[in-house]
């Protein structure tokens, strides 16, 4: 008996002496606050009619979790799955288009399209030649940066400068609904405080004007039945604000989820309220994980 008992005992430190050490690059979390398992997870988005991934741009486990959920998803929803990106300005979807059909080679794509972003081989490549590969629809959502600039610097009249094939690359709705007291864009303003530049008021329309467009793209490309995978950086998602605030505003009634991704500090400095709102899925990755380069 007593045999017993020490073997259970050395049993049990062994187990708790390689939990201590055990290092995991990331782990799952429901908004519940609970553990979730990867294929749930995977089953419950599906369901829906678009899912949001809000990433750190630079995190290399953001991206390899975009990879494998998008063959996850492929699997379920195979030619009605297409994504979205805001790493791609709407402007270069006819190259994008020609390099997905294989008209056109990956080294003379790149060149052609504007304001890439540094880590597009590394991160943002292996989904786009997955989509090639998969014969599947990849559109290039975001507002071409040099109109958020002008916004950021003139403000919404900016609009009235630019020509009518200017103003078919930024989001319609725009004018109509923007405002400054929503979620999203009040808080850039008060995260600021008395710090605030006089111009706080562009700042908010020309990031409401990403939203806004990367909304519109979606839903433009959007039919009945299919399934929408958007990449975009968590801010643009998180507490269904941004990306997806435009989108209940515009076509109130299609089934949105998201997931996001937060630091092992973060989400440990985080409230129950605020784990319950940021995302339905969150992808808790380790503190100091390595980084891509942008």
């Amino acid at each position: 008996m007593l045999k017993i008992r020490i073997s259970i005992f050395l049993l049990t430190a062994f187990v708790n002496i390689a939990a201590a050490q055990d290092k995991p690059a990331y782990q799952l979390f429901k908004n519940d606050g609970k553990k979730v398992k990867y294929e749930k997870m995977i089953k419950d988005l599906a369901k829906s009619d678009m899912v949001f991934f809000g990433e750190y741009h630079t995190d290399p486990i953001s991206h390899w979790m975009q990879l494998e959920m998008s063959k996850s998803f492929f699997e379920i929803k195979g030619d009605k799955l297409f994504f979205g990106a805001e790493m791609f300005e709407n402007g270069n979807q006819l190259v994008i288009n020609e390099y997905l059909s294989g008209l056109y080679a990956e080294d003379k794509m790149i060149p052609e399209i504007t304001q890439m972003w540094k880590n597009y081989s590394t991160d943002y490549k292996p989904l786009l030649d997955f989509a090639k590969e998969n014969g599947l629809r990849f559109i290039a959502t975001n507002i071409p940066r040099r109109y958020a600039s002008m916004i950021n610097k003139k403000g919404i009249e900016a609009l009235s400068e630019l020509s009518p094939e200017a103003r078919a690359m930024i989001g319609p709705d725009l004018e109509k609904y923007f405002d400054p007291t929503v979620k999203a864009y009040a808080e850039m303003a008060d995260m600021m405080g008395e710090h605030a530049p006089p111009n706080m008021l562009n700042i908010q329309t020309a990031q409401a004007a990403k939203d806004a467009t990367m909304a519109h793209f979606s839903l433009m490309n959007f039919n009945p039945g299919d399934f929408l995978f958007h990449f975009q950086g968590y801010y643009h998602s998180n507490h269904e604000q941004g990306i997806i605030w435009w989108i209940n505003k515009i076509r109130p009634g299609l089934s949105i989820k998201s997931v996001t991704t937060v630091t092992q500090t973060e989400w440990n400095e985080m409230t129950d309220d605020e784990k319950s709102t940021i995302a339905n899925y969150i992808i808790v990755v380790a503190d100091g994980m390595t980084q891509s380069e942008r």
